[in-house]
């Protein structure tokens, strides 16, 4: 549950929003690194743009590399790609299982694996060329992300989580206290003002008729 939340608030950080008509702004935050076996995992890769850069010519490519075990050189694979506008995953040992899960400006280039196996852990490397386009030269740039990603049978406890739990219940304990001191003292000043109404009733009717005050007779002409 933890992860689906911190999936979720992830996925809303990363959408690009408007600053104003025309403008757009990218956020780029650290993929995740805990997979939980059985589920789905989205392996985060932003690639800010420019505005002005948004009609360039976009390759990415993604590779794998599994655990070092024992003494043998663990090898890369090309596991996934999108060029010429088309995304595609490869032949290899996740054929099947990875989508694409990338932003239609090309800002947000992730990819997502479907039921994550214990095989899954290792680096996973997200390469993305970008080629622009003038008249006497096509100049490129490149950017390379990688993710150490570790898969876990369940989902570890989540801190943040945990201490916002515990203050969410401490605050709710302290705004019950508050307002039974709130009703309490409500209620004895309700109590105090009536005992107040009611002395003060009590010591009209013990003062003889002779000596209350009359109300003046009307003068008449």
């Amino acid at each position: 549950m933890v992860l689906q939340v911190a999936g979720y608030l992830q996925t809303l950080v990363l959408l690009v929003f408007v600053v104003h008509p025309g403008q757009q702004v990218c956020v780029d935050v650290p993929s995740g690194t805990e997979a939980v076996l059985g589920r789905s995992m989205k392996l985060t890769c932003i690639a800010c743009l420019r505005r002005e850069e948004i009609k360039a010519k976009t390759r990415v490519d993604w590779y794998y590399t599994p655990k070092k075990e024992n003494d043998i050189p663990p090898t890369k694979t090309h596991i996934y790609k999108y060029e010429n506008e088309s995304p595609s995953a490869l032949d290899g040992p996740f054929k099947g299982r990875l989508t694409w899960n990338g932003s239609q400006d090309l800002q947000d280039v992730s990819i997502q694996i479907i039921n994550v196996t214990y095989n899954d852990s290792g680096i996973y490397e997200c390469r993305v060329i970008r080629e622009f386009e003038f008249d006497f030269f096509t100049p490129s740039v490149s950017l390379t992300k990688n993710i150490n990603l570790s898969v876990k049978e369940k989902a570890s406890d989540d801190t943040t989580a945990v201490y916002s739990e515990i203050m969410m219940y401490v605050l709710l304990v302290f705004l019950t206290f508050w307002l039974l001191v709130e009703m309490v003292y409500c209620y004895r000043k309700i109590s105090k003002s009536d005992e107040q109404t009611q002395d003060a009733a009590t010591n009209y009717l013990a003062i003889p008729s002779d000596q209350k005050a009359c109300p003046a007779a009307p003068v008449t002409q």
